[in-house]
């Protein structure tokens, strides 16, 4: 499983999310190194200020009064002042470079010996030694709450805190929905201009990059729908045009006195020309101008079978009724004919084709099969463009190579494809499945 995600609108969310939280931390660790500094020598001195009053107090009391002052100490400002043994057991300053630096600091005003832990004996607090006065040679403890080392991060400050950065990326968020929609749009123009349709113009507007990138979108679509017209302009105006000689040198050739051999052979030849033309007109067509209808695709398909069964040839239908689907019924009628007259070339003579209509995975398909050498997997997708045959397994192929890419224009054109796969039992299954909309 890819944790990574695919679209730029999630990618570039994540990007700006990971630096957004980067940049957090950073400043955390920065004010946190410049923090540290003011903070211990706040804190050292608190303690040497509360160790030299305690010696004070001490000092200046009344002996019979020191016990009553060390109880209103420990009740008041919750001090305690131990006599240090030699047996105590001094658990050693965690190395952390705040306490350290503290430690230092202390040192600086109660002396060089002042020891300094966070365990004294067991028990936990922040623990100072210092004496009473030089001539006292014994040590005393001040321990001190372990409140006034801590830091308490107030609940608030995290409130506002995940606040601020929920809001920030919710703001990095619409910035970037703001760059990846355009772009959304563009990617799905695109795709339909892969499929054969005419995309509308997309909106100009945005940052100047994104505006320069849907002119230069919205000028390539202008241009290569003009160009599309042209072409079939041109296809067409030619094709009408050699159609007229075309019969003029049919009608003269039955009308030569040639022999039947000789007269059967020119005739021949024209009309593989005139099949040539009609294939040109049908690319340049390719369902184009036809307007959608519901069509009852067994009906269309039951004429088409009948009407090759009428001329001799074994076609098998496998129609069941379904609903009417809205569909280019011209257009498609072209595309079955196409393949049929495929599979009827390469399967040889008397072989059957098989026809079956069916809905599989929200698809009407249409499979034509054959008997035929095949085609390899791997040249399934070049003999769908324009002039392309295949010399190796089906040869002897006659007219302009348009035929699959007729085909393979008017199932694009229905929201389709055209799937050309291998039968079982040796062959070709060409399928056009397409999604139509419904009527």
């Amino acid at each position: 499983m890819k944790l990574v995600p695919r679209t730029l609108l999630l990618r570039t969310f994540l990007l700006v999310a990971i630096l957004m939280l980067l940049s957090v931390l950073a400043w955390f660790a920065i004010f946190r190194s410049y923090e540290r500094e003011p903070r211990a020598r706040q804190l050292s001195q608190m303690i040497v200020s509360v160790a030299n009053l305690t010696r004070a107090a001490l000092v200046s009391a009344h002996p019979d009064s020191r016990i009553q002052l060390l109880r209103e100490l420990s009740t008041k400002e919750g001090l305690l002042i131990y006599l240090a043994e030699a047996d105590d057991r001094v658990a050693p300053l965690p190395e952390r470079e705040f306490l350290q630096r503290v430690r230092s600091l202390v040192r600086e005003k109660l002396g060089p010996k002042t020891r300094v832990t966070l365990e004294l004996n067991g028990k936990r607090a922040l623990f100072v030694s210092f004496r009473i006065d030089d001539s006292d040679e014994g040590d005393y403890w001040l321990a001190l709450p372990r409140e006034r080392i801590d830091r308490i991060l107030p609940l608030e400050w995290i409130g506002w805190a995940v606040a601020a950065l929920l809001l920030s990326l919710v703001g990095a968020w619409l910035i970037v929905a703001r760059v990846a929609r355009p772009l959304k749009q563009l990617a799905r123009a695109a795709a339909d201009i892969g499929r054969g349709r005419r995309p509308p113009p997309l909106a100009v507007r945005g940052p100047e990059e994104i505006e320069t990138l849907a002119h230069a979108f919205n000028q390539m679509n202008a241009d290569l729908a003009r160009l599309d017209e042209d072409r079939a302009l041109i296809l067409a105006g030619i094709s009408h045009d050699l159609r007229t000689p075309l019969t003029r040198l049919r009608m003269g050739i039955e009308m030569s006195g040639l022999d039947d051999a000789a007269r059967d052979g020119m005739v021949g030849d024209v009309e593989e020309m005139d099949q040539t033309i009609g294939q040109f007109l049908d690319f340049a067509r390719a369902g184009d101008g036809e307007a959608r209808q519901a069509t009852d695709l067994p009906a269309l398909l039951a004429d088409l079978a009948e009407k090759y069964r009428r001329r001799g040839h074994p076609v098998n239908l496998d129609a069941p009724p379904q609903p009417p689907a809205d569909v280019r019924p011209q257009a498609l009628r072209r595309a079955v004919a196409n393949l049929i007259e495929n599979a009827l070339r390469h399967a040889g003579p008397g072989q059957p084709i098989d026809i079956a209509l069916h809905t599989e995975d929200g698809e009407i398909r249409i499979d034509v099969a054959d008997r035929g050498p095949g085609i390899p997997p791997e040249e399934a997708d070049r003999l769908k463009l324009p002039f392309t045959r295949l010399e190796a397994a089906r040869t002897g192929a006659v007219g302009a190579g348009l035929g699959l890419a007729i085909v393979d224009r008017i199932a694009r054109a229905h929201h389709g494809r055209l799937d050309l796969l291998p039968r079982d039992g040796g062959g070709l299954l060409a399928r056009i499945a397409i999604k139509p909309a419904k009527p």
